[in-house]
């Protein structure tokens, strides 16, 4: 079985959330759906599907102020361990997903009991490749990418992303995009859930790296996902000083310049 966690905020709720939700519910090993709203608004938004046409497969719970996006998740992760709900999907809800890939996706991570983690090939509305599957950062590769000329980093970008490896297969990464993160739960406990004393932005780096010391946390791109890709923190002054803040907390906890496990996971791949 499967349960299913999406953090809002402010959400678009006709044009995102209510068509993903419909189509949510039509997975086969859904357990249920938590929609965890940080927007601290009381109340059910009046176009959810109510419990009694959902089976009691939807969940909505408004946060009394925004948790941060680790946080929130980690309340129905909780749910998922104490439930012993085998897998749990982490996703946003700018995702196009299709019902039946959900199930295939569970099926194939209920006979590959060595994979703690999985994410399969996400693109643009366009069509065109996100490229979330990467080797764990330095912060030349986190505040380069934002502050230095993109000709300068080029080079530095296609290792970091994983684009001199053959993505049309199968990749034993160490970090994998929040936007869908497919989690073994006993994996996911087993590595401490989501650090919250991060906001946003390198919880998904902080637990895809934690799983990975002894799991497979894989791209795996037999099935494609859409995610329209906000980089909010590119665009707005107040998202990219939480995210300056919260990566210089990632690299307190593991190491600046020395990281001898980001050195050991990189070097292998």
């Amino acid at each position: 079985m499967l349960n299913i966690s999406i953090v809002l905020y402010h959400p678009q709720w006709e044009q995102e959330v209510i068509p993903l939700v419909t189509e949510l519910l039509r997975v086969k090993c859904l357990r249920k759906i938590y929609l965890l709203d940080n927007s601290g608004e009381k109340g059910t938004p009046p176009s959810l599907p109510s419990r009694e046409d959902t089976k009691g497969k939807l969940r909505y719970m408004a946060m009394p102020a925004n948790l941060g996006y680790g946080r929130a998740h980690n309340i129905a992760l909780r749910e998922s361990a104490y439930y012993r709900t085998e897998l749990h999907l982490v996703m946003n809800s700018d995702i196009q997903v299709k019902a039946e890939d959900i199930d295939a996706m569970h099926d194939w991570m209920i006979s590959h009991p060595e994979v703690g983690q999985l994410m399969p090939r996400v693109v643009n509305p366009d069509g065109t490749q996100q490229y979330l599957a990467k080797r764990l950062p330095s912060p030349l590769d986190v505040f380069g990418r934002r502050f230095l000329p993109a000709w300068l980093m080029a080079r530095r970008n296609k290792r970091y992303e994983l684009r001199d490896l053959d993505l049309t297969r199968p990749v034993n990464a160490p970090y994998l995009s929040g936007c869908f993160m497919l989690l073994r739960t006993t994996a996911a406990v087993e590595a401490g859930l989501f650090d919250e004393r991060y906001f946003m932005y390198p919880e998904d780096i902080d637990l895809t790296r934690t799983i990975h010391r002894n799991w497979l946390t894989l791209y795996y791109p037999q099935w494609t996902i859409t995610h329209a890709h906000a980089r909010s923190s590119y665009n707005n002054k107040h998202m990219l000083w939480i995210h300056i803040r919260n990566m210089c907390r990632y690299f307190n906890k593991w190491g600046w310049l020395f990281d001898r496990e980001r050195r050991r996971f990189n070097r292998s791949l």
